[in-house]
């Protein structure tokens, strides 16, 4: 399984100038090693939301590369996405899956049948352009860089060292983050829409 703080640390010189959303707990890490936040979207507490949101914002910005690192959690509530993408095929997107078997933000129940679900399968099939599936760093390192510069949508699917949240939601640590409104206000300007 691939640590999400290795992983991010990985995929942040690639960036280039894509727009980056993040979701789930590994997704807390992307703090850590972005060094572009204006061009970064926050939709925490958006579980099942936040791909269609990336969708949009790809079919809306298509002169822009759009990344999100979605996790199965929150995909699977909404897992018809996956083929209104694929329909929808925007050239721009690049959707990576963080997958912990788990749902570690409410403490860490398994997700059913986790480890035969083959979320890449689902995608290839579904009409993706491209679809990977990586459970070392290893092997993340050497193919993100190529990945990136493919016509979308792809999809990676990668096995995340799970980091399971039981404290209290009310008792929790929480990082500071921009508002969605901070974000959208701060993405606008970045972008020079009025």
């Amino acid at each position: 399984m691939i640590n999400a703080d290795d992983m991010f640390r990985t995929f942040q010189p690639l960036r280039e100038d894509a727009l980056v959303i993040v979701t789930g707990t590994a997704g807390k890490h992307w703090a850590d090693h972005t060094t572009k936040q204006n061009r970064d979207l926050n939709m925490g507490g958006a579980m099942g939301h936040t791909t269609p949101a990336a969708l949009g914002l790809a079919l809306g910005l298509p002169d822009e590369k759009v990344v999100l690192f979605d996790s199965e959690g929150a995909l699977l509530m909404n897992l018809g996405i996956i083929a209104t993408i694929a329909g929808q095929a925007p050239k721009n997107f690049v959707h990576l899956l963080m997958d912990n078997e788990c749902y570690a933000t409410t403490g860490g129940q398994p997700v059913p049948n986790a480890q035969d679900i083959n979320y890449a399968g689902m995608a290839k099939e579904a009409g993706y352009a491209a679809a990977y599936s990586f459970d070392n760093i290893e092997d993340f390192a050497t193919n993100i860089g190529k990945i990136m510069q493919e016509t979308g949508p792809v999809f990676v699917a990668m096995k995340i060292v799970p980091e399971v949240e039981n404290e209290p939601i009310g008792q929790r640590t929480r990082r500071p983050t921009r508002s969605r409104a901070e974000t959208i206000r701060t993405l606008r300007e970045e972008l020079g829409i009025s």
